[in-house]
């Protein structure tokens, strides 16, 4: 064991804890709290404000002390004031801060908190603006995708396991990836909703001996509503970052296919699309190489989500009220949005910018592909489908040769059921997204 000590917070007089055990125990949450310190310092003004409002503190008190965070936070970002042991956390670096800088005064800040709801209130305005960002992240791809499906519209092969099927579109396969994305909108912009709830002044998970004027600060922090129950607000944590992981998980779901289908476009097997260079990198070894690394990584983005689902899952086994596990929710939660935010950033400029290469879209073209037009043809007609696809399915050994450039825009014009190639439906598409917008959220 390290003979070193150190204090905390919850220190008493003439306790001190090994710092072995300390490093254990506080784990990396010093470092974590830096991502999560702004939001804390914003949260504790709003904390000192209610303090004031029931007379708790003065005027001139509530007044100094929120000036002080200020500079705190001015100091935090400038780099004078540096988030490094030996503070245990964030809340212990915020409570020192103003008590080196007011004395006395800077003791009553934590009045009627506790680290707990501190954190909660932390963490939930921080995942918040990460959900805003992923809700205009989708928001824009869906209009990319929907510019790319109205004006650059051609005839390319469609598949199913993985064999040439039927004729399909560029246009109805930029369209897949846009109705995707509106409901990524949706499902972000609904995950926001439940989680906009203030948990500040639930204190330990059992309220305080207080008054504490808890629908100010969930006015001035911005929340849609209070979160009532002490209890379940601590039995929260973790619940609804999960949430917002699981938002996120979807849409990142949608990427990976997306970049599966890129992977396979541009390989010189398919060869259908091309890729802008600054997404492609080169071998070390082999110079006529140009390899997709950023679709690939891309592709590896849900693994990163995925894994903290299950981290944050395998903790929450707890019974009611706070657990100290609870701690290690921060990390995967912090590390699975920087990641997921970073990849999903780079790919609206990629949809705008690779092309299609349309000789070969054409090329892969073959007879084949029309035979279940065939089949339904005579189906309208009045034959029987299954006696016409039989028919077809004897007769496609004798096609003759087809000229597929014809053929392929026919096959596209003709399939008129909605929201097929002959009948994209993007107007309703593009009346969604109108309608999900970020500014109304």
């Amino acid at each position: 064991m390290h003979n070193n000590k150190t204090t905390a917070l919850w220190q008493k007089t003439n306790s001190q804890t090994d710092t072995g055990i300390m490093d254990f125990m506080a784990g990396d949450d010093i470092v974590l709290d830096r991502v999560l310190l702004p939001y804390d310092i914003c949260a504790s003004k709003a904390h000192v404000q209610s303090l004031q409002r029931i007379g708790i503190l003065s005027a001139q008190e509530s007044e100094r002390l929120s000036s002080t965070l200020d500079q705190c936070l001015a100091d935090f970002q400038d780099g004078k004031f540096e988030l490094e042991q030996p503070f245990e956390d964030g809340h212990s670096a915020i409570e020192w801060y103003l008590t080196d800088k007011l004395g006395e005064l800077g003791k009553k800040v934590h009045t009627g908190r506790s680290r707990n709801d501190q954190v909660l209130v932390a963490t939930r305005l921080w995942l918040k603006e990460q959900l805003k960002q992923l809700h205009a992240l989708c928001f824009e791809l869906a209009g990319v995708f929907l510019k790319r499906a109205e004006f650059d519209d051609q005839p390319m092969p469609g598949y199913t396991h993985m064999q040439r099927a039927v004729v399909s579109s560029t246009g109805l396969w930029c369209a897949g990836f846009a109705e995707a994305m509106l409901d990524n909108v949706q499902l972000v912009a609904d995950t926001l909703r439940l989680i906009d709830s203030n948990p500040l002044g639930t204190a330990a998970g059992y309220g305080v001996n207080l008054p504490l004027d808890r629908s100010h600060t969930t006015a001035t922090l911005g929340f849609a509503r209070i979160q009532v129950n002490p209890i379940y607000t601590q039995n929260s944590r973790g619940k609804l970052e999960l949430h917002g992981l699981n938002a996120l998980h979807q849409v990142l779901l949608d990427v990976r296919r997306l970049a599966w289908d890129f992977n396979l476009f541009c390989s010189n097997e398919f060869d259908f699309v091309i890729l802008p260079d600054v997404y492609t990198t080169g071998s070390s070894i082999m110079p006529n190489k140009r390899n997709p690394d950023y679709i690939e990584l891309l592709r590896a983005a849900p693994a990163v989500c995925q894994g903290a689902i299950c981290e944050i899952n395998a903790l929450l086994s707890l019974p009611s009220g706070y657990q100290r596990d609870l701690q290690n929710s921060k990390a995967p939660l912090l590390r699975s949005f920087k990641h997921g935010l970073a990849a999903l950033g780079l790919l609206a400029e990629l949809i705008r910018n690779f092309k299609w290469k349309s000789t070969q879209l054409m090329a892969a073209l073959e007879p084949a592909m029309l035979a279940t037009d065939w089949a339904i043809d005579q189906a309208a007609d009045g034959v029987p489908f299954r006696e016409a696809y039989q028919a077809v399915a004897e007769q496609l050994n004798d096609i003759t040769e087809i000229k597929m450039s014809d053929a392929g825009h026919h096959s596209l014009s003709s399939r008129i059921s909605p929201g097929a190639c002959g009948a994209l439906q993007l107007d309703i598409l593009r009346s969604r997204l109108d309608d999900l917008n970020p500014d109304k959220v």
